[in-house]
């Protein structure tokens, strides 16, 4: 499940032992690797391109085509699906819309981190070297571009390998690969690419944007709160991660909102929901569910609430995090 579906499913659909941290001897990063990283997350911000990129994971192949036009009304985007169910995001500055054909359904959410191919890291980011050593490998060709390959060495097991492979002429990432030790969870990677100034914005014009006002129309509002302004708490979380965002948010559909606490470690990203259960009754069972590639899921119960933990971390990790959610007492701050 690509980036792409995982989002526009999330919109739709949003219903063990810890291990502890093993740190792992490694250098600092040195200066050099880490100006390719600010490549990476600065590229996309500034070039037009438009190309195939492919995802892997598990056996399944997923191709997916995109528009990027950055001009003087903003940075705007459009994905498109190619493979299964029909699926386009079309982003409008921090605005998505995913358009479902199928089910005429069209979800609106404002995005408040990125992380979709390629654009795949965040800003600022002065703390990566703290959870990863970041070193330069190999050049090797991509997509008919040479790129210079990066590799993101995790410093403990609480966090996966991302190995980048960027253009050296504009900085965008070519390819990433997701990577728990030797074993390759999921990939990205273009096919073909082509930027330059010479894309523009009629490029990101769609079919199903006419007609869209006569379907199903989901926007789903979200209130950004201050720090500790939501009832729930979390103890110590695992080395690195910090909380990026809180804040309430509404389903497709649903009247009730949920909880929504974001995380980051510099590079992975982990979403806490909690929400009332409808029926008041705790779940059969709390653990893992595991969806393709490098997200994992866990499930647990507090009081009345269900809590999701969702992060492309390995299981130990989203458990990690579960587990530290706590309900604020009166007599706390």
């Amino acid at each position: 499940m690509t980036r792409v579906a995982q989002f526009c499913l999330l919109l739709l659909l949003l219903p063990g032992i810890a291990q502890l941290s093993l740190a792992r001897n490694t250098p600092d990063s040195s200066n050099d690797a880490l100006y390719w990283l600010t490549k990476v997350a600065e590229a996309p911000r500034q070039h037009n391109y438009q190309g195939i990129f492919v995802y892997y994971a598990d056996g399944i192949i997923e191709t997916s085509r995109i528009v990027h036009v950055v001009d003087a009304q903003g940075e705007r985007e459009k994905i498109e699906v190619l493979d299964g169910v029909a699926r386009i995001v079309i982003r409008n500055e921090e605005e998505m819309k995913c358009y479902f054909p199928d089910s005429k359904t069209v979800v609106t959410e404002r995005r408040w981190f990125r992380k979709f191919f390629p654009d795949i890291l965040p800003r600022p980011f002065e703390d990566i070297n703290n959870s990863y050593f970041v070193k330069k490998e190999k050049k090797e060709r991509i997509a008919g571009k040479h790129s210079q390959i990066i590799f993101l060495e995790p410093r403990d097991n609480l966090r996966y390998g991302h190995r980048i492979w960027v253009d050296i002429n504009t900085g965008l990432a070519l390819k990433m690969a997701i990577v728990d030790d030797n074993r390759k969870l999921e990939q990205f990677a273009f096919a073909e690419l082509k930027t330059g100034d010479d894309i523009g914005a009629e490029s990101l014009n769609s079919s199903y944007s006419d007609m869209a006002s006569e379907w199903k129309n989901h926007n789903l509002m979200t209130s950004v709160l201050n720090k500790r302004e939501l009832e729930w708490r979390l103890k110590e979380l695992p080395a690195g991660f910090r909380i990026m965002i809180e804040m309430k948010r509404n389903l497709a559909g649903k009247s009730v909102r949920v909880d929504h606490i974001a995380l980051t470690d510099g590079i992975a990203t982990v979403s806490i929901f909690i929400r009332p259960m409808s029926d008041g009754k705790s779940p059969h069972a709390s653990g893992f569910l595991s969806t393709r590639g490098a997200t994992n899921i866990y499930v647990r119960a507090i009081d009345d609430h269900m809590v999701t933990t969702v992060g492309e971390v390995p299981l130990e990790t989203v458990q990690l995090i579960g587990d530290a959610v706590f309900k604020r007492l009166d007599s706390d701050d």
